[in-house]
């Protein structure tokens, strides 16, 4: 059961100075994302798996490699594009950079010069994000969230956690990436305006041709619609499964 959203108070002027610009406290973290995937689910939910493809030398699916790295803990915000942020949120899992230094590297053989990776959920959804910025110190694989294994609502059996940048770039249901020296004619999941190459959050990037206090207006009012969708999806299809 998905935990009931808190009264969004968009005037608690207060309370938003102590966040990024634009963002609000939301409470609980909400399952959300594009409307389109709102009823799609990992198929694949046993333990985490991530296939590596693109400009390397060797194709490579790595799984419970996984198990085998430090695992490392991350307390960090969460801030969706649409502006509701959850805050002091803690990941458990591996670092990304652990996993590339460790596994990706010696077993994949990357292009020296690969720099752009396109990152895929099992709902189909998918997003890039320069390399560099994959490797900072706080960008982790998680499985585990709030001391608890990761839920299918906010990603199980693996996704990716890239506190720096807004929530879309956190992929959901990680299974795939590739590696490009080159961007191969990467499409976004949702319309390009609404896609960021890096998507930061201190630079308010949420999007593409529009400044970010523009699109802030834009987005805002599709947050209780979009949660609301969301947790009916989840509840339609933990009813299913029962």
């Amino acid at each position: 059961m998905l935990k009931t959203l808190k009264s969004m108070d968009f005037t608690d002027m207060k309370a938003m100075t102590m966040l990024p610009k634009g963002q609000f406290d939301i409470g609980d973290m909400p399952r959300f994302g594009l409307s389109q995937f709102a009823d799609r689910f990992p198929a694949q939910t046993q333990g985490p798996e991530l296939q590596v493809s693109g400009d390397v030398r060797q194709k490579i699916t790595i799984g419970t490699e996984l198990s085998e790295l430090p695992q490392t803990q991350v307390v960090a915000d969460f801030h969706c594009v649409t502006t509701w942020s959850s805050l002091n949120l803690k990941w458990e899992g591996v670092l990304f950079k652990d996993v590339f230094e460790h596994l990706v590297q010696p077993l994949g053989m990357p292009d020296k010069q690969a720099r752009f990776v396109i990152l895929r959920g099992q709902d189909g959804a998918k997003t890039s994000l320069p390399l560099d910025d994959l490797l900072k110190s706080n960008v982790i694989l998680a499985t585990r969230m709030n001391d608890e294994r990761l839920t299918m609502a906010h990603g199980a059996p693996l996704r990716l956690v890239a506190p720096d940048h807004y929530g879309y770039k956190s992929i959901k249901y990680l299974n795939r990436m590739s590696l490009h020296v080159e961007n191969p004619g990467y499409r976004p999941s949702g319309f390009r305006f609404m896609e960021h190459p890096r998507a930061r959050v201190s630079f308010e990037e949420r999007g593409q041709f529009f400044p970010g206090w523009f699109l802030r207006y834009s987005y805002r009012p599709l947050i209780k619609p979009t949660a609301k969708l969301f947790a009916n999806a989840a509840e339609l299809h933990s009813g299913k499964n029962r």
